[in-house]
Protein backbone atom coordinates (compact mmCIF):
# COMPACT_ATOMS: atom_id res chain seq x y z
CA UNK A 1 0.00 0.00 0.00
CA UNK A 2 0.99 3.62 -0.33
CA UNK A 3 0.91 6.57 2.05
CA UNK A 4 -1.01 9.49 1.47
CA UNK A 5 0.00 12.82 2.05
CA UNK A 6 -1.73 15.71 2.99
CA UNK A 7 -1.61 19.34 4.01
CA UNK A 8 -1.59 20.38 7.32
CA UNK A 9 -4.49 22.01 8.95
CA UNK A 10 -5.00 23.67 12.52
CA UNK A 11 -7.97 22.62 14.25
CA UNK A 12 -8.06 25.70 16.25
CA UNK A 13 -8.86 27.19 13.22
CA UNK A 14 -12.27 25.70 13.08
CA UNK A 15 -13.20 26.56 16.67
CA UNK A 16 -15.30 29.33 15.12
CA UNK A 17 -17.95 26.23 14.02
CA UNK A 18 -18.31 24.41 17.40
CA UNK A 19 -20.27 25.32 20.24
CA UNK A 20 -19.32 25.50 23.73
CA UNK A 21 -20.86 22.09 24.75
CA UNK A 22 -19.10 19.76 21.64
CA UNK A 23 -15.42 21.59 22.38
CA UNK A 24 -16.33 20.45 26.40
CA UNK A 25 -16.64 16.66 24.32
CA UNK A 26 -13.58 16.81 22.71
CA UNK A 27 -11.77 17.88 25.40
CA UNK A 28 -13.14 15.21 27.04
CA UNK A 29 -12.50 12.54 24.04
CA UNK A 30 -8.95 13.09 23.74
CA UNK A 31 -7.94 12.87 27.56
CA UNK A 32 -9.17 9.46 27.18
CA UNK A 33 -7.63 8.26 23.75
CA UNK A 34 -4.47 9.70 24.24
CA UNK A 35 -2.00 9.16 21.58
CA UNK A 36 -3.45 6.48 19.83
CA UNK A 37 -2.45 5.42 16.80
CA UNK A 38 -4.79 4.76 13.67
CA UNK A 39 -4.70 3.60 10.04
CA UNK A 40 -7.40 5.01 7.19
CA UNK A 41 -7.11 2.78 4.32
CA UNK A 42 -8.75 3.40 0.64
CA UNK A 43 -9.19 2.70 -2.41
CA UNK A 44 -7.49 6.10 -3.90
CA UNK A 45 -6.46 9.22 -2.64
CA UNK A 46 -8.22 11.24 -5.31
CA UNK A 47 -11.22 11.75 -6.74
CA UNK A 48 -14.73 11.00 -5.09
CA UNK A 49 -15.90 11.92 -1.98
CA UNK A 50 -14.18 9.45 0.53
CA UNK A 51 -11.00 10.78 -0.43
CA UNK A 52 -12.29 14.33 -0.41
CA UNK A 53 -13.04 13.69 3.42
CA UNK A 54 -10.23 11.74 4.28
CA UNK A 55 -8.26 14.93 3.15
CA UNK A 56 -9.50 16.80 6.08
CA UNK A 57 -10.38 14.55 8.67
CA UNK A 58 -6.91 12.72 8.80
CA UNK A 59 -4.36 15.51 9.27
CA UNK A 60 -7.31 17.52 12.09
CA UNK A 61 -7.41 14.40 14.06
CA UNK A 62 -3.01 14.44 13.68
CA UNK A 63 -3.33 17.98 14.64
CA UNK A 64 -5.89 16.97 17.75
CA UNK A 65 -2.41 14.59 19.33
CA UNK A 66 -3.44 11.69 17.48
CA UNK A 67 -1.45 9.42 15.17
CA UNK A 68 -2.97 9.04 12.04
CA UNK A 69 -1.65 7.41 8.65
CA UNK A 70 -3.92 7.09 5.86
CA UNK A 71 -2.83 4.64 3.50
CA UNK A 72 -4.55 3.63 -0.29
CA UNK A 73 -4.48 0.50 -2.63
CA UNK A 74 -1.51 -0.37 -4.98
CA UNK A 75 -0.40 -2.58 -7.98
CA UNK A 76 -4.15 -2.95 -8.92
CA UNK A 77 -4.70 -3.08 -12.35
CA UNK A 78 -7.72 -2.05 -14.11
CA UNK A 79 -9.37 -5.54 -14.03
CA UNK A 80 -9.42 -4.78 -9.82
CA UNK A 81 -11.20 -1.77 -10.35
CA UNK A 82 -13.54 -2.95 -13.09
CA UNK A 83 -14.77 -5.56 -10.08
CA UNK A 84 -15.19 -3.46 -7.55
CA UNK A 85 -16.97 -0.70 -9.36
CA UNK A 86 -19.50 -4.08 -10.08
CA UNK A 87 -19.30 -4.26 -6.27
CA UNK A 88 -20.37 -0.84 -6.06
CA UNK A 89 -23.60 -1.11 -8.01
CA UNK A 90 -24.53 -4.59 -6.98
CA UNK A 91 -24.39 -3.58 -3.44
CA UNK A 92 -26.81 -0.65 -4.25
CA UNK A 93 -29.11 -3.00 -5.95
CA UNK A 94 -27.94 -3.99 -9.68
CA UNK A 95 -28.54 -7.14 -10.56
CA UNK A 96 -25.83 -9.18 -11.72
CA UNK A 97 -24.25 -12.37 -10.57
CA UNK A 98 -20.59 -12.46 -9.07
CA UNK A 99 -18.77 -15.09 -10.90
CA UNK A 100 -15.79 -17.13 -9.31
CA UNK A 101 -13.00 -15.00 -12.14
CA UNK A 102 -14.87 -11.41 -9.82
CA UNK A 103 -13.95 -13.23 -6.63
CA UNK A 104 -11.02 -13.94 -7.28
CA UNK A 105 -9.29 -11.06 -8.76
CA UNK A 106 -10.67 -9.37 -5.58
CA UNK A 107 -9.64 -11.63 -3.37
CA UNK A 108 -5.78 -11.71 -4.80
CA UNK A 109 -5.40 -7.90 -5.02
CA UNK A 110 -6.12 -7.67 -1.16
CA UNK A 111 -4.19 -10.23 -0.28
CA UNK A 112 -1.09 -8.44 -2.07
CA UNK A 113 -1.92 -5.60 -0.57
CA UNK A 114 -2.11 -7.27 3.37
CA UNK A 115 1.45 -8.75 2.60
CA UNK A 116 2.61 -4.60 3.52
CA UNK A 117 0.32 -4.99 6.39
CA UNK A 118 2.62 -7.26 8.47
CA UNK A 119 4.56 -4.72 10.32
CA UNK A 120 1.68 -2.53 11.03
CA UNK A 121 0.85 -1.34 14.73
CA UNK A 122 -2.03 0.46 14.71
CA UNK A 123 -4.99 0.87 17.34
CA UNK A 124 -7.27 1.47 14.91
CA UNK A 125 -7.18 0.29 11.60
CA UNK A 126 -10.12 1.75 9.52
CA UNK A 127 -10.94 0.49 5.88
CA UNK A 128 -13.13 2.79 3.89
CA UNK A 129 -16.11 1.09 1.14
CA UNK A 130 -15.85 -2.30 -0.52
CA UNK A 131 -12.39 -2.32 -2.40
CA UNK A 132 -10.14 -2.91 0.91
CA UNK A 133 -12.54 -4.64 3.10
CA UNK A 134 -11.12 -7.96 2.50
CA UNK A 135 -8.02 -7.17 4.29
CA UNK A 136 -9.06 -8.13 7.49
CA UNK A 137 -9.21 -11.81 5.92
CA UNK A 138 -5.39 -11.79 5.63
CA UNK A 139 -4.11 -10.32 8.65
CA UNK A 140 -3.28 -11.91 11.93
CA UNK A 141 -5.01 -9.14 14.33
CA UNK A 142 -2.35 -8.12 17.29
CA UNK A 143 -3.54 -7.29 20.78
CA UNK A 144 -5.38 -4.51 21.38
CA UNK A 145 -6.12 -3.65 17.59
CA UNK A 146 -9.80 -2.94 16.27
CA UNK A 147 -11.09 -3.04 13.04
CA UNK A 148 -13.65 -0.72 11.69
CA UNK A 149 -15.55 -0.75 8.25
CA UNK A 150 -16.53 2.32 7.23
CA UNK A 151 -19.85 1.86 4.25
CA UNK A 152 -20.20 4.74 2.72
CA UNK A 153 -22.87 3.37 -0.11
CA UNK A 154 -26.33 2.87 -0.14
CA UNK A 155 -26.81 -0.92 0.70
CA UNK A 156 -30.03 -0.62 1.87
CA UNK A 157 -31.78 -3.19 -1.32
CA UNK A 158 -28.33 -4.61 -2.23
CA UNK A 159 -27.93 -8.06 -4.61
CA UNK A 160 -27.94 -10.34 -1.78
CA UNK A 161 -24.89 -12.34 -3.99
CA UNK A 162 -22.62 -9.86 -3.73
CA UNK A 163 -23.74 -8.94 0.13
CA UNK A 164 -23.50 -12.60 1.40
CA UNK A 165 -20.26 -12.60 -0.05
CA UNK A 166 -18.82 -9.29 1.45
CA UNK A 167 -20.51 -10.23 4.98
CA UNK A 168 -18.04 -12.84 5.23
CA UNK A 169 -15.41 -10.49 5.58
CA UNK A 170 -17.40 -7.23 7.41
CA UNK A 171 -18.97 -8.92 9.99
CA UNK A 172 -15.02 -10.53 11.38
CA UNK A 173 -14.63 -6.27 12.02
CA UNK A 174 -15.03 -4.60 15.50
CA UNK A 175 -17.18 -2.29 14.35
CA UNK A 176 -19.26 -0.93 11.08
CA UNK A 177 -20.41 2.45 10.33
CA UNK A 178 -22.76 3.17 7.90
CA UNK A 179 -24.65 6.52 7.04
CA UNK A 180 -28.05 5.73 8.13
CA UNK A 181 -29.95 2.82 9.61
CA UNK A 182 -31.98 1.67 6.70
CA UNK A 183 -28.90 0.50 4.99
CA UNK A 184 -28.58 -2.01 7.17
CA UNK A 185 -31.11 -5.25 7.13
CA UNK A 186 -32.48 -5.75 10.59
CA UNK A 187 -30.90 -9.29 10.68
CA UNK A 188 -27.17 -7.64 9.96
CA UNK A 189 -25.25 -9.04 13.30
CA UNK A 190 -22.72 -6.76 12.66
CA UNK A 191 -20.87 -5.87 15.61
CA UNK A 192 -21.13 -2.15 17.17
CA UNK A 193 -23.36 -1.05 14.36
CA UNK A 194 -22.84 3.09 14.36
CA UNK A 195 -24.02 5.67 12.35
CA UNK A 196 -21.84 8.68 10.77
CA UNK A 197 -23.03 11.28 7.99
CA UNK A 198 -20.23 12.29 5.67
CA UNK A 199 -18.85 16.17 6.11
CA UNK A 200 -17.45 18.72 4.20
CA UNK A 201 -14.50 20.98 5.47
CA UNK A 202 -15.67 24.73 5.67
CA UNK A 203 -12.23 26.09 5.17
CA UNK A 204 -11.20 24.39 2.10
CA UNK A 205 -10.91 25.55 -1.39
CA UNK A 206 -13.96 23.56 -2.19
CA UNK A 207 -16.22 25.66 0.58
CA UNK A 208 -14.23 28.80 1.56
CA UNK A 209 -16.59 32.19 0.46
CA UNK A 210 -16.05 33.16 -2.52
CA UNK A 211 -17.12 36.83 -3.62
CA UNK A 212 -19.42 36.88 -6.65
CA UNK A 213 -17.06 39.22 -8.86
CA UNK A 214 -14.81 36.24 -7.96
CA UNK A 215 -16.54 33.06 -8.75
CA UNK A 216 -17.95 34.68 -12.19
CA UNK A 217 -14.74 35.68 -13.14
CA UNK A 218 -13.45 31.95 -12.82
CA UNK A 219 -17.02 30.32 -14.50
CA UNK A 220 -16.79 32.89 -17.53
CA UNK A 221 -13.43 30.82 -18.66
CA UNK A 222 -15.14 27.89 -19.32
CA UNK A 223 -17.40 29.48 -21.43
CA UNK A 224 -20.52 30.49 -18.85
CA UNK A 225 -22.55 33.24 -19.52
CA UNK A 226 -22.69 35.16 -16.58
CA UNK A 227 -25.91 37.16 -17.37
CA UNK A 228 -27.95 33.80 -17.86
CA UNK A 229 -29.23 31.55 -15.71
CA UNK A 230 -26.73 28.84 -14.43
CA UNK A 231 -28.36 25.24 -13.81
CA UNK A 232 -25.35 23.13 -12.60
CA UNK A 233 -24.72 19.35 -11.18
CA UNK A 234 -21.46 18.62 -9.34
CA UNK A 235 -21.24 14.83 -9.58
CA UNK A 236 -19.19 12.02 -11.01
CA UNK A 237 -20.20 10.64 -13.95
CA UNK A 238 -21.79 7.51 -13.20
CA UNK A 239 -25.51 5.78 -13.87
CA UNK A 240 -26.38 6.76 -10.36
CA UNK A 241 -25.68 10.38 -10.48
CA UNK A 242 -28.45 10.27 -14.03
CA UNK A 243 -26.29 12.96 -15.70
CA UNK A 244 -28.25 11.84 -18.92
CA UNK A 245 -31.53 12.89 -17.03
CA UNK A 246 -29.72 15.70 -16.16
CA UNK A 247 -29.71 16.83 -19.48
CA UNK A 248 -33.49 15.84 -19.85
CA UNK A 249 -34.25 18.21 -16.91
CA UNK A 250 -32.41 20.84 -18.75
CA UNK A 251 -34.60 20.50 -22.17
CA UNK A 252 -37.59 20.48 -20.40
CA UNK A 253 -36.61 23.80 -18.45
CA UNK A 254 -34.62 25.64 -21.81
CA UNK A 255 -38.78 25.32 -23.74
CA UNK A 256 -39.80 27.45 -20.94
CA UNK A 257 -36.92 29.86 -20.47
CA UNK A 258 -34.50 29.63 -23.62
CA UNK A 259 -31.77 31.33 -21.92
CA UNK A 260 -30.78 28.85 -19.42
CA UNK A 261 -27.82 26.96 -19.57
CA UNK A 262 -26.10 23.63 -17.56
CA UNK A 263 -22.84 22.86 -16.68
CA UNK A 264 -22.05 18.93 -15.29
CA UNK A 265 -19.01 19.23 -14.08
CA UNK A 266 -16.93 16.27 -12.19
CA UNK A 267 -13.65 14.56 -11.84
CA UNK A 268 -12.58 11.54 -13.21
CA UNK A 269 -11.70 9.08 -10.00
CA UNK A 270 -8.67 6.67 -10.58
CA UNK A 271 -11.12 3.78 -9.54
CA UNK A 272 -14.17 4.20 -11.50
CA UNK A 273 -13.09 2.88 -14.65
CA UNK A 274 -16.95 2.91 -15.69
CA UNK A 275 -16.92 7.33 -15.21
CA UNK A 276 -15.13 7.11 -18.70
CA UNK A 277 -17.85 5.40 -20.18
CA UNK A 278 -20.48 7.42 -18.61
CA UNK A 279 -18.58 10.67 -19.55
CA UNK A 280 -19.06 9.90 -23.21
CA UNK A 281 -22.15 8.98 -22.98
CA UNK A 282 -23.43 12.43 -21.09
CA UNK A 283 -20.80 14.22 -24.18
CA UNK A 284 -23.22 12.10 -26.84
CA UNK A 285 -26.66 13.07 -25.11
CA UNK A 286 -25.35 16.87 -25.16
CA UNK A 287 -24.38 16.66 -28.97
CA UNK A 288 -23.72 20.34 -30.23
CA UNK A 289 -26.22 22.41 -27.61
CA UNK A 290 -23.53 24.71 -26.31
CA UNK A 291 -25.49 25.67 -23.56
CA UNK A 292 -24.78 22.39 -22.22
CA UNK A 293 -21.50 22.67 -20.24
CA UNK A 294 -19.18 19.51 -19.60
CA UNK A 295 -16.23 20.13 -17.51
CA UNK A 296 -14.07 17.74 -15.57
CA UNK A 297 -10.46 17.70 -14.15
CA UNK A 298 -8.84 17.17 -17.19
CA UNK A 299 -10.43 21.08 -17.96
CA UNK A 300 -8.37 22.18 -14.68
CA UNK A 301 -11.19 21.63 -12.41
CA UNK A 302 -10.21 22.13 -8.99
CA UNK A 303 -11.72 22.82 -5.54
CA UNK A 304 -11.51 26.41 -6.00
CA UNK A 305 -13.78 25.93 -9.90
CA UNK A 306 -16.14 23.65 -7.94
CA UNK A 307 -16.59 26.62 -5.74
CA UNK A 308 -17.08 29.05 -8.05
CA UNK A 309 -19.46 26.76 -10.23
CA UNK A 310 -21.63 25.91 -6.80
CA UNK A 311 -21.45 29.74 -5.88
CA UNK A 312 -22.74 31.56 -9.20
CA UNK A 313 -25.54 28.81 -10.19
CA UNK A 314 -29.34 29.63 -9.37
CA UNK A 315 -30.15 26.18 -8.83
CA UNK A 316 -28.05 23.01 -8.05
CA UNK A 317 -29.42 19.45 -8.99
CA UNK A 318 -27.99 16.45 -7.53
CA UNK A 319 -30.55 14.32 -9.21
CA UNK A 320 -29.13 11.10 -7.72
CA UNK A 321 -30.90 7.68 -8.21
CA UNK A 322 -29.28 6.46 -5.38
CA UNK A 323 -26.78 7.94 -3.25
CA UNK A 324 -25.00 7.22 -0.04
CA UNK A 325 -24.61 10.62 0.94
CA UNK A 326 -24.06 13.23 -1.63
CA UNK A 327 -21.91 15.62 -0.18
CA UNK A 328 -22.44 18.37 -3.24
CA UNK A 329 -25.60 18.65 -1.77
CA UNK A 330 -23.93 19.84 1.43
CA UNK A 331 -21.75 21.94 -0.53
CA UNK A 332 -24.23 23.61 -2.13
CA UNK A 333 -26.42 24.21 0.72
CA UNK A 334 -23.18 25.51 2.86
CA UNK A 335 -23.28 28.25 0.01
CA UNK A 336 -26.48 29.49 0.16
CA UNK A 337 -27.56 28.42 -3.00
CA UNK A 338 -30.99 26.24 -4.08
CA UNK A 339 -30.60 22.16 -4.27
CA UNK A 340 -32.95 20.33 -6.34
CA UNK A 341 -31.59 16.71 -5.55
CA UNK A 342 -33.11 13.04 -6.22
CA UNK A 343 -35.52 11.60 -3.04
CA UNK A 344 -33.54 9.02 -2.02
CA UNK A 345 -30.41 7.81 0.51
CA UNK A 346 -28.46 10.06 2.44
CA UNK A 347 -29.92 13.02 0.44
CA UNK A 348 -33.24 13.04 2.52
CA UNK A 349 -30.76 13.55 5.78
CA UNK A 350 -29.61 16.74 3.97
CA UNK A 351 -32.80 18.26 2.75
CA UNK A 352 -35.86 18.79 4.53
CA UNK A 353 -38.45 18.79 1.29
CA UNK A 354 -40.24 22.16 0.67
CA UNK A 355 -38.27 24.15 3.66
CA UNK A 356 -34.60 23.61 2.47
CA UNK A 357 -35.01 22.66 -0.90
CA UNK A 358 -36.66 19.88 -3.11
CA UNK A 359 -36.59 16.21 -3.36
CA UNK A 360 -37.73 14.59 -6.43
CA UNK A 361 -37.98 11.15 -8.17
CA UNK A 362 -38.88 11.76 -12.02
CA UNK A 363 -37.18 14.11 -15.08
CA UNK A 364 -40.63 16.20 -15.23
CA UNK A 365 -40.68 16.88 -10.84
CA UNK A 366 -37.00 17.74 -11.17
CA UNK A 367 -37.57 20.08 -13.94
CA UNK A 368 -40.84 21.84 -12.58
CA UNK A 369 -39.14 22.42 -9.18
CA UNK A 370 -36.42 24.10 -11.09
CA UNK A 371 -38.61 26.67 -12.95
CA UNK A 372 -40.17 27.20 -9.63
CA UNK A 373 -37.04 27.90 -8.19
CA UNK A 374 -35.83 30.40 -10.78
CA UNK A 375 -39.00 32.24 -11.04
CA UNK A 376 -39.77 32.94 -7.53
CA UNK A 377 -36.19 34.19 -6.35
CA UNK A 378 -37.35 35.20 -2.93
CA UNK A 379 -38.28 31.74 -1.77
CA UNK A 380 -34.68 30.34 -3.43
CA UNK A 381 -33.18 33.07 -0.89
CA UNK A 382 -35.31 31.59 1.98
CA UNK A 383 -34.66 27.69 1.48
CA UNK A 384 -31.02 28.64 1.13
CA UNK A 385 -30.73 30.05 4.47
CA UNK A 386 -32.84 27.42 6.23
CA UNK A 387 -30.41 24.68 3.98
CA UNK A 388 -26.94 26.59 5.05
CA UNK A 389 -28.02 26.38 8.98
CA UNK A 390 -28.44 22.43 8.77
CA UNK A 391 -25.45 21.68 7.17
CA UNK A 392 -23.46 23.67 10.28
CA UNK A 393 -24.98 22.07 13.00
CA UNK A 394 -24.67 18.44 11.35
CA UNK A 395 -22.44 17.62 8.41
CA UNK A 396 -19.30 19.72 9.00
CA UNK A 397 -15.55 18.02 8.88
CA UNK A 398 -15.56 18.70 13.12
CA UNK A 399 -18.58 16.84 13.66
CA UNK A 400 -17.54 13.93 11.57
CA UNK A 401 -14.06 14.16 13.85
CA UNK A 402 -16.33 13.65 17.18
CA UNK A 403 -18.51 11.18 16.25
CA UNK A 404 -14.85 9.14 15.00
CA UNK A 405 -13.40 9.92 18.76
CA UNK A 406 -16.61 8.52 20.30
CA UNK A 407 -16.30 5.27 18.64
CA UNK A 408 -12.93 4.80 19.33
CA UNK A 409 -13.66 5.79 22.77
CA UNK A 410 -16.27 2.96 22.68
CA UNK A 411 -14.06 0.20 21.21
CA UNK A 412 -11.34 0.90 23.72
Amino acid sequence: MELVKTEQKKFNDYLEFLDRESIKEFDGLLQQLGEKKVAMVSATGFGGGVAEILHSLVPLMNDLGLNVDWWVLSSCPNQFYNVTKTFHNCLQGQEGELVQRDREIYLHYNELNAYQMLEWNYDYIVIHDPQPAALIHYRDKKAGEKWIWRCHIDTSTPNMEYWDFLYQYISRYNACIFTMSEYVKENHGLPNLTFITPSIDPLSYKNIPLTRERAQEIVSSFGIDTNRYLISQISRFDPWKDPLGVIDVYRIVKKELPEVQIALVGSMASDDPEGWDYLYRTLRKAGEDYDIKIITNFNGITGLEVNAFQTVSDVLLQKSLKEGFGLTVTEGLWKGRPVVAGNVGGIKLQIEDNISGYLVSTVEECAEKVLHLLRNPMLSQEMSEKGREKVRKEFLVTKNVLNYLNLFVKLA
